[in-house]
C-alpha cells in the first residue's frame, strides 16, 4: 500500500500557522498582555522619601509593650533570632479549624526551600461565640502558630485585620524578608514561589506582587455590602492593587505601610485599601499572571506546579494536589504546556458556566417578580 503525504501550498501552511497563533494569542493573550504591557505609570509623590525615612526609624516599642491592647493570641516570640526568608500569613475564620489543619497538613507544613526559611500562621480576629474562643485558644496552645487581633473577625473588618497583622509582621517578625498575605480557601505552591522570589529580577525591595486588578470603580449602591461614599473615596477609579486572595510585599513596603495606615481612608475593600497605601508610598503593584486571584484553576499536576495559587480548592481536593505536585517528578516543557492549557481551557469553561447559571438565576429571579 502506497502512502500519500499531503503536500500543502504556501498559503495553507499560511493559514494552519495563523490559526495557531491566534488560538494562542486568544488563550494567552490577556495574561501576557497584563504582565508586560499594562503596567501602571509611577505615582509621584513627594512625600514617599519622607514615609521611607520614617519607615527606617520606625519605633515598635508602644506596640510591644500594650500587647494586649491589640492581641488575644501573638505569638510575639516565634520570628525572635530567626532570619526568615518568606513569612505566611493566613487569612482564617475563626470558627475555620478543620481547614487550618488541613493546611497544617499540606503546604502550610513546608518550612524551608532550598534552605530558604519559611514561616506560616494563622491570622484570625476574635469569634462571636466564646465556644470557639476556648477551641481557639486550645488550637493555638497545640500548634503556636495563630495570631488573633482584638476586633470581630467580619467582612467589615477585614480592613482592620490588614493592619493588625502587617503591623504585627513589622513589631514581631522584622527579619521576615517577604510577607506572603494569603486567605484560608487557596492553594499555594510555595515552593514554586519562593524559586519566583529567588530570581526577581529587581532588588529585593520596593516588592508589591500579585494579581493586578485594573481600573475598577468604586460601589456607589447604598444597599451594597462594598458601598464607598464619595466623601470617603472621590476618585473615579481605584489605584491598581493587587487581588486580595494572596499578594506578597517586601519588609520595607510593610514598614512604609504602616507608616501611612491612619492617613488611608478605610471604607474601602481592604485589598484595595492596600492598594492605596501602595500609590501613597509611591509604589508600583506588579502583576504576575501566577496568581490566581478570585479564580479556581481547574487541576492539573504540570500546570498546578508551575502556577502559585489557585482559589476555593475543596478540602477533599487539597491533600491529592499537594501530593502530586510534590512526588519529585519534574514536568518537561511540553507537558507544563499542555497543562497550562488544559487548566486553563477548563477554567474559561468553569467561569462561562458560572455566568450561565448566574444569568439563568437573575432572570429567573426577574420574571418571578
Amino acid at each position: 500500500m502506497q502512502v500519500t503525504f499531503c503536500r500543502l501550498r504556501t498559503h495553507q501552511w499560511c493559514f494552519i500557522l495563523f490559526n495557531v497563533i491566534l488560538f494562542h494569542a486568544l488563550l494567552f493573550g490577556a495574561d501576557f498582555v497584563e504582565e508586560y504591557f499594562l503596567h501602571s505609570l509611577p505615582y509621584i509623590d513627594m512625600k514617599a522619601l519622607e514615609i521611607k525615612n520614617k519607615a527606617r526609624k520606625l519605633n515598635t516599642e508602644p506596640l510591644r509593650s500594650n500587647l494586649s491592647k491589640y492581641y488575644v493570641l501573638s505569638q510575639s516570640e516565634v520570628c525572635k533570632g530567626k532570619n526568615i526568608f518568606l513569612l505566611s500569613l493566613i487569612f482564617s475564620s475563626p470558627g475555620n479549624g478543620t481547614r487550618r489543619d488541613l493546611i497544617r497538613k499540606t503546604w502550610g507544613n513546608v518550612t524551608s526551600f532550598q534552605g530558604h526559611p519559611i514561616l506560616t500562621l494563622f491570622a484570625l480576629g476574635m469569634p462571636v461565640s466564646v465556644t470557639t474562643q476556648k477551641e481557639i485558644n486550645k488550637e493555638s496552645h497545640t500548634n503556636n502558630d495563630i495570631i488573633e487581633g482584638i476586633f470581630l473577625d467580619s467582612y467589615e473588618n477585614q480592613t482592620l485585620k490588614i493592619i493588625a497583622m502587617i503591623q504585627w509582621a513589622v513589631t514581631f517578625c522584622p527579619n521576615a524578608l517577604f510577607i506572603l498575605k494569603v486567605d484560608e480557601e487557596m492553594f499555594v505552591n510555595l515552593p514554586s514561589l519562593v524559586d519566583y522570589l529567588l530570581n526577581l529580577k529587581e532588588h529585593l525591595e520596593d516588592i508589591y506582587v500579585g494579581r493586578v486588578i485594573h481600573q475598577v470603580t468604586p460601589n456607589r449602591d447604598p444597599q451594597n455590602r462594598d458601598f464607598v461614599p464619595l466623601s470617603e473615596y472621590p476618585e473615579k477609579y481605584y489605584p491598581d492593587y493587587c487581588s486580595g486572595e494572596a499578594f506578597i510585599m517586601s519588609q520595607d513596603v510593610a514598614r512604609m505601610m504602616y507608616v501611612v495606615f491612619k492617613e488611608v481612608p478605610m471604607m474601602v475593600p481592604a485589598d484595595v485599601f492596600v492598594g492605596i497605601c501602595a500609590k501613597s508610598i509611591g509604589l508600583i503593584p506588579i502583576h504576575s499572571s501566577r496568581f490566581s486571584g478570585k479564580r479556581h484553576i481547574r487541576y492539573n499536576r504540570c500546570c498546578y506546579k508551575f502556577i502559585f495559587t489557585s482559589s476555593e480548592i475543596a478540602n477533599d481536593e487539597m491533600p491529592l494536589a499537594w501530593k502530586e505536585i510534590n512526588d519529585g517528578k519534574e514536568c518537561t516543557l511540553f507537558e507544563t504546556y499542555y497543562g497550562l492549557i488544559s487548566c486553563k481551557l477548563l477554567t474559561y469553561l468553569d467561569s462561562f458556566k458560572r455566568f450561565h447559571l448566574g444569568t439563568i438565576k437573575n432572570n429567573a429571579m426577574y420574571f418571578g417578580d
